[in-house]
């Protein structure tokens, strides 16, 4: 949004000039890009590789995809885990493990109630219904 005492930029075409916007915005997100200049240094990466590069967590360098590695070339970190990085994201690779552990004993616990409850109701109906 511009400001009405302050003229927009002029228009850049062709050249870049000094009001481009690669250039008017040199200072910002240094960080990152110092990042990106630091693992495009790691081993391997300027070889390139497939269309699908996995990272190595420890030393950014390049695993290969096909065959499927068990560790990294390059510092021989082994290949373990659901998580596998890739250029700027992670991913998980299988599906989460399934949750019954934690939850048979709620299962266990409401069969046994439905069984204490349905004999109390069976002790009470063949009494008669008086207690």
């Amino acid at each position: 949004m511009e400001t009405p005492d302050k003229p927009p930029p002029p228009k850049s075409f062709g050249n870049m000039g000094e009001h481009h916007w690669s250039r008017a915005r040199a200072d910002q997100n240094t960080e990152a890009l110092e990042y990106y200049r630091e693992r495009s240094r790691a081993p391997g990466v300027a070889e390139g590789g497939g269309a699908r590069n996995m990272y190595c967590m420890k030393c950014d360098g390049v695993i290969p995809m096909d065959p499927p590695a068990t560790s990294c070339p390059h510092c021989g970190t082994a290949v373990e885990g659901d998580a596998k990085r890739y250029f700027n994201w992670v991913e998980l690779d299988r599906a989460p493990r399934s949750d019954w552990r934690a939850l048979w004993p709620f299962v266990a616990g409401a069969a046994l109630l439905l069984v204490l409850l349905g004999l109390a109701a069976w002790i009470f109906f063949r009494s008669g219904g008086s207690a």
